[in-house]
């Protein structure tokens, strides 16, 4: 048999590309490395219990800001890693994708705003999204959310106080979790959030809008085939060049299929090493290159109030007074780019590991402040990273338990993510004080790895055009966050998933084309 397509990963670029795709009649199979979930009975409230739901194996950072993965910037399983993200889903703001132009710094994307929003409608609409109509930033929305606001939690509350009194516009965020029941053809009923809090330990109930209960089961209404626990390591090509087979891993025993087209959707790390370990689609040298990972610092505060930071979907508040803030809160700006603030919720295990490694404390003061977990509230910061040459991924002579070399990744702020990090630090540590906050602190990090093939017109200096296919192999296309020409000041799970739909149709108008 011969597939029409082959997908490789069913997170957030994948998944809405095989739907699609189905639905057109093509017969489509998705190989994905992680198992196939069954959320009510696979995940608990515990957050141990949840490591499973991250991308585990080893990977080799280096660099003055060496990435954290494991719970950080990845995800296994079908869903990838919407099974494990706090479903905070603003959109790119226009000049987002247009850096270069504005700063003349960076890169632009070769598509522009206008190309994303009908599917971001589109995407919206089918997952559910909870937010405000209308909302108080960028472009006039043709349509508003699916569905109103979630409920703001304590953290959120703070949030909003302490901006209030600084002259900071807030908002209920986004989320791609529902306030109330909905029905999707395709999928089925799926209930409203119960404000569990643990969304990113895997919602047990559907209402958190991941990949498992929301696209994948569209795809497979339409007829997809989903292969869990599949591992792919190799491509074969024919005399054209063309990628004619997909070599994988199941059970210790390598299977391949045949295919006619092949869809890389496994992630800014996972994507380009497969590329690099077949030598395929790098005529550019460009496959790797251009890391970027989003500037993330938090800042926590302690309070009087019971917080009880674990209640409620974790991102519950957002301003975006930060996109472009130019003179703006008294604080000089002195970076390119922008931020957006955000109200953060944690889970106890993840905010003491943070604790200790952030504050260097132990023995009695880690007691105390551990002891103080019902009563701490964060913000973080969402802002735009650079690519810069020294931040790339490679593949290292340390070898993985499948035999494959591990991937090692180069990364360190440069200048201008340090600037946005220090005026974000100040700004954030008097929307606390506003707010009554004492034992302030705080957590640099960095989220989301984007980048490493590029989408560009240039074949010299991109990895696939603006159509998401491969300048070197025709029947290859990347649908993940690999493709980001730059890093957006958004989280970028809701661009992935529009993005994978254009994909999806523009390879559909030119398949019709060739009829």
């Amino acid at each position: 048999m011969t597939y029409d397509a082959v997908v490789i990963g069913t997170g957030a670029g994948g998944a809405p590309l095989l739907a699609r795709l189905a639905k057109a009649g093509l017969r489509v199979v998705a190989l994905e490395a992680g198992k196939f979930w069954k959320p009510a009975q696979d995940f608990a409230t515990d957050e141990r219990a949840q490591d499973k739901l991250f991308w585990n194996d080893e990977r080799l950072t280096a660099g003055n800001d060496a990435l954290a993965f494991g719970n950080n910037n990845s995800g296994t399983g079908v869903g990838g890693s919407t099974l494990h993200y706090t479903a905070y889903t603003p959109r790119a703001q226009p000049d987002d994708l247009r850096i270069r132009s504005e700063f003349d710094v960076g890169e632009d994307w070769p598509i522009d705003f206008t190309d994303l929003e009908p599917y971001y409608d589109e995407v919206e609409q089918f997952l559910g999204v909870s937010g405000p109509s209308p909302y108080p930033w960028g472009p006039v929305r043709k349509r508003g959310y699916a569905l109103g606001p979630l409920p703001v939690n304590k953290a959120g509350r703070l949030m909003e106080q302490g901006c209030r009194t600084l002259g900071i516009r807030t908002s209920p965020a986004a989320n791609a979790a529902l306030s109330a029941s909905y029905y999707q053809d395709g999928v089925g009923h799926r209930p409203a959030c119960i404000n569990r809090g643990f969304c990113q330990a895997g919602c047990r109930n559907g209402a958190k809008a991941s990949m498992d209960v929301t696209y994948i089961p569209l795809a497979m209404h339409y007829g997809a085939e989903i292969r869990p626990e599949c591992f792919v390591t190799q491509f074969r090509r024919d005399a054209s060049g063309k990628i004619s087979e997909v070599i994988y891993v199941r059970n210790g025993q390598e299977e391949r299929l045949h295919c006619k087209n092949v869809f890389l959707c496994a992630g800014a790390i996972e994507t380009p090493r497969l590329l690099l370990l077949n030598g395929i689609a790098n005529s550019s040298g460009q496959v790797g290159r251009n890391l970027m990972a989003h500037t993330a610092l938090q800042i926590w505060g302690e309070f009087d109030d019971d917080i009880q930071p674990f209640k409620g979907i974790p991102g519950a508040v957002i301003s975006e007074d930060t996109h472009r803030p130019a003179q703006r809160f008294g604080v000089p700006t002195d970076f390119v780019g922008g931020y957006l603030l955000q109200s953060i919720g944690v889970m106890p295990v993840t905010y003491l590991s943070q604790l200790a490694r952030g504050r260097g404390l132990w023995g009695a003061d880690l007691k105390r402040a551990a002891a103080a977990y019902n009563h701490v509230a964060g913000i973080n910061i969402l802002g735009d990273c650079l690519p810069y040459a020294h931040n790339y991924i490679e593949l290292s002579d340390e070898k993985d338990s499948r035999g494959l070399p591990k991937p090692r990744v180069y990364f360190s702020n440069g200048e201008n993510e340090e600037r946005m990090t220090a005026h974000a630090d100040q700004i954030m540590r008097q929307i606390w004080e506003a707010a009554g906050a004492r034992n302030v602190w705080a957590f640099p990090r960095n989220a989301h790895v984007i980048g490493t093939c590029r989408m560009g017109h240039d074949p010299d200096t991109s990895v696939v055009n603006a159509d998401g296919r491969a300048h070197d192999i025709p029947n290859l296309y990347i649908s993940d966050n690999s493709t980001f020409p730059s890093a957006l000041s958004v989280n970028p799970a809701l661009t992935i998933m529009a993005l994978a739909l254009r994909t999806a149709d523009k390879f559909l108008m030119s398949e019709r084309a060739k009829e």
